[in-house]
């Protein structure tokens, strides 16, 4: 395997006290072999190195083409499509308006990234790959810490980068033919992935442009690329990759690369200063599996028809991969010079839709030099590109679950179920969570009971009531807790996590226990059968229950975390600085995804109107005697549910008497 590359962080100088660590050997700073407290692992960047395209081309024959800046792209590629947010379809804008477009400039992304430059030295650039990719095959990503960047890295995850990424896995008569010959130099410097996880891209040494079109790569006046400037580009290659999960798959499967699987399924700390043994993400510690819980599930296989909930105009309507759902088909235009041309119904939204929905206003002012002015003027967001984005987000998040509410005697169900293809919620474990808000409320509309109750003044979920949807991490190991400096238990610090605590998220339709088990997206703490997609929580009725309002909330970043992301920064400003954003931007304000009130009558309320009145008597009267079909089965006038309908529910009736 090539890794060789030069180590540019110093090495920390420690003292050479060892600890096992399962099959691992590491080494603590001085400071820590004596009492304790935080300690940064001694990692280099030859302990994150994951294979695949190498910064300047490192290892291939032949120069490496330098990611062109996305600007480039807006002279064809930004025209005005309305300002109605879910019919924009010019792909400049609307990927500017997304979290791709703004990753490089991402405050969460900067404050996590001084955490995990703490935790283990140099673990920034594994961020890096993902959030600034330009940056990393630029050779800007030392220092870790972001600081190198240049104007062209803050594009972020562009256009150029994605639309020069070749299929790893060549595929004869199905990948272009170009692609054969870069992979076979990547296999022969030892740099070909097994799998595309990790941000193990593999980059077009050449400015040769794919996309999911043939008819443009097939038709020469459509192939426009060539001519601009003359002479100096290739054509546009056809590539069915840029239309599949597994492109995706890149960025959207993350696993740290610093653990090792052992023999009893726990993950240990693995010898430093050296790449992962084996480069299997089956072998590491799972962080991210939003690809692996899509390819345990129908939508990977026979897909899932939504009755056009999703895709836009999709012409089936039945979703199977991602861009089905994120990249919905707009009639639109693909291209425009002197005016838009090119009209097709399948043009891709790159607005990359998803659950984002605070931390692009927070792109627009932060500051975090502290002159008093933003950061990021040349960002491209504006306040009505911004809410545009909030409102595709949010009716997005609308549409990823079902509610049911339904009474069963004095308890009340609520069922969530999944209409995504992944977990609900899915993506990194940090702060992302969903639950269940339910009021049981009298006749004069008050509160008697409240489940999962959130103040929004303070951004605080009731921990003892709450069923919450969510995925955490923990630190386990005494002698592992001692060598990083931190107690055994959960933990937001991902890098050094080794424990998955809880993983009750709900899985997508079609899942399968035994797969999710060799993917490393098992359930912990909750129990699915295999295909089912929804979860039941049961709560029993308080005396005296009216009515029961019930709610689904999602929040991106919880208090919980960005209080975290501000006390454990011992570094920089960050912490600090996305904590005081969050606060400005309404504290992460939870999106309210499904809502659903049902009214709960008394049993004396024979015909469920309200009132308990001489219309119920007569409905106990009307269907004396012995029940049929019997209790559990539901009959009308069974007050008391012993299966007959007597003197007993008549008297039940008078006592009852009146409304509410």
């Amino acid at each position: 395997m090539f890794a060789a590359r030069a180590t540019k962080l110093q090495r920390h100088s420690v003292v050479r006290l060892m600890f096992a660590v399962g099959v691992g050997v590491a080494c603590i700073g001085e400071e820590d072999a004596v009492g304790g407290g935080s300690t940064t692992l001694p990692t280099t960047n030859q302990d994150f190195f994951q294979p695949g395209t190498q910064p300047l081309g490192a290892g291939l024959p032949g120069k490496f083409t330098p990611i062109l800046e996305a600007n480039q792209c807006n002279f064809c590629h930004d025209y005005e499509t309305g300002t109605d947010p879910f019919f924009m379809h010019d792909p400049f804008t609307t990927w500017q308006t997304s979290m791709m477009g703004q990753s490089a400039r991402d405050p969460l992304f900067y404050a996590g990234l001084t955490i995990a430059n703490q935790d283990a030295a140099g673990a920034g650039e594994y961020c890096i790959r993902c959030h600034v990719p330009v940056a990393y095959l630029a050779d800007h990503f030392s220092p870790p810490d972001g600081t190198a960047f240049d104007s062209a890295d803050m594009n972020g995850v562009q256009c150029n980068f994605c639309h020069r990424l070749v299929d790893p896995a060549y595929k004869p008569g199905i990948s272009p033919s170009e692609d054969e010959a870069i992979l076979n130099d990547l296999a022969a410097s030892g740099l070909l992935a097994p799998e595309s996880n990790n941000s193990r891209f593999v980059v077009d040494p050449t400015d040769t442009r794919r996309g999911p079109f043939a008819d443009i790569a097939d038709d020469p006046l459509l192939n426009v690329h060539p001519a601009v400037p003359p002479g100096q580009q290739p054509d546009i290659l056809y590539s069915p990759f840029h239309s599949s999960s597994e492109f995706c798959w890149n960025c959207h499967g993350v696993s740290n690369a610093l653990m090792t699987k052992q023999p009893d399924g726990s993950y240990a700390l693995g010898a430093l200063d050296q790449p992962h043994p084996t480069q299997d993400q089956r072998d590491m510690f799972p962080l991210h599996r939003t690809y692996s819980e899509w390819k345990n599930s129908y939508y990977s296989s026979v897909g899932v028809d939504h009755d056009g909930l999703f895709g836009g105009n999709h012409p089936t309507g039945i979703m199977k991969v991602c861009q089905d759902c994120h990249m919905p088909d707009m009639q639109g235009f693909g291209c425009s010079v002197v005016g838009p041309f090119f009209e097709r119904p399948d043009i891709p939204q790159h607005s990359f839709v998803g659950s984002n929905t605070w931390v692009l206003s927070a792109i627009q002012t932060v500051d975090f030099n502290q002159d008093g002015l933003p950061d990021y003027p040349d960002s491209g967001l504006d306040d009505e590109l911004v809410a545009g984005a909030v409102v595709r987000n949010t009716d997005f998040l609308q549409r990823a679950s079902t509610l049911t509410v339904t009474r069963q005697n004095q308890d009340i169900k609520v069922r969530v179920l999944n209409k995504t293809g992944h977990k609900l919620p899915t993506g990194f474990p940090d702060g992302r969570r969903i639950w269940i808000n339910i009021k049981f409320m009298d006749c004069n509309d008050q509160i008697l009971l409240e489940d999962g109750a959130y103040d929004f003044e303070t951004a605080t979920l009731d921990p003892l009531t709450t069923r919450v949807y969510e995925m955490r991490l923990g630190i386990d190991g005494a002698e592992y807790a001692a060598l990083v400096g931190h107690p055994e238990g959960e933990t937001f610090h991902f890098i050094l996590a080794n424990k998955i605590l809880k993983d009750n998220r709900i899985p997508p339709a079609g899942f399968s226990n035994v797969l999710a088990q060799q993917n490393q997206t098992a359930s912990v703490g909750a129990t699915y059968l295999n295909g089912q997609n929804w979860d039941d929580t049961i709560y029993a009725m308080p005396e005296g229950t009216t009515k029961t309002v019930v709610a689904v909330y999602y929040q991106l970043t919880s208090r919980e975390f960005i209080e975290f992301m501000r006390d454990a920064n011992t570094t920089d400003n960050r912490g600090q600085v996305v904590y005081d954003l969050w606060v400005e931007y309404g504290k992460s304000a939870p999106v309210l995804m499904d809502l659903a009130e049902v009214p709960i009558y008394k049993a004396a309320d024979v015909n469920e109107d309200g009132t308990v009145d001489v219309s119920d008597l007569l409905g106990v009267i009307g269907n004396w005697g012995v029940c049929n079909p019997p209790p559990p089965l539901p009959c009308l006038g069974d007050l008391n549910g012993d299966g007959l309908v007597n003197i007993t529910d008549l008297l039940g009736v008078v006592e009852d008497w009146g409304p509410c």
